[in-house]
């Protein structure tokens, strides 16, 4: 299982995260804009969000952080834009961690299949952290 941070900006991602390798001399990796993205009939991409990032990611040693813009009709607000994640190979612990994190909380994003994991989910728990679960398997 592995604790990793999902960063979140308003329309200036690329910014950041290319500056964010700079600082950490290392390179901005599979960076992807909303307009890349494989199409969700059930949730339109809006124009104006066509050239936003949906994902960049750096490496810092064993840790990826991970970067997005949120889309222009998410309420963004400064300092809030953090999401821990957690990713294991591990479909049961992830279905159990995401029940356990609903208790008292909010389920944001139902655990799902999606085109970059194949069980995702987004829940605030009760302390008011927004986690991110997904499955993870690791390439050798």
């Amino acid at each position: 299982m592995r604790l990793e941070m999902f960063f979140y900006f308003d329309g200036n991602c690329r910014e950041a995260v290319e500056f964010y390798a700079k600082v950490f001399k290392t390179e901005v990796r599979n960076l992807m804009t909303y307009g890349e993205a494989p199409t969700d009939p059930n949730n339109p991409i809006a124009e104006s969000d066509i050239n936003r990032i949906v994902y960049a990611g750096i490496l810092l040693d064993n840790m990826t952080a991970m970067f997005s813009d949120l889309p222009s009709s998410s309420s963004f607000k400064a300092g809030n834009n953090i999401s821990p994640t957690i990713s294991t190979n591990d479909k049961e612990e992830i279905r159990r961690i995401f029940s356990e994190l609903s208790e008292g909380g909010e389920v944001y994003f139902e655990l799902a299949p999606t085109f970059f994991s194949e069980l995702f989910g987004m829940v605030t728990d009760k302390f008011g952290i927004r986690w991110q679960i997904l499955f993870y398997e690791e390439k050798v």
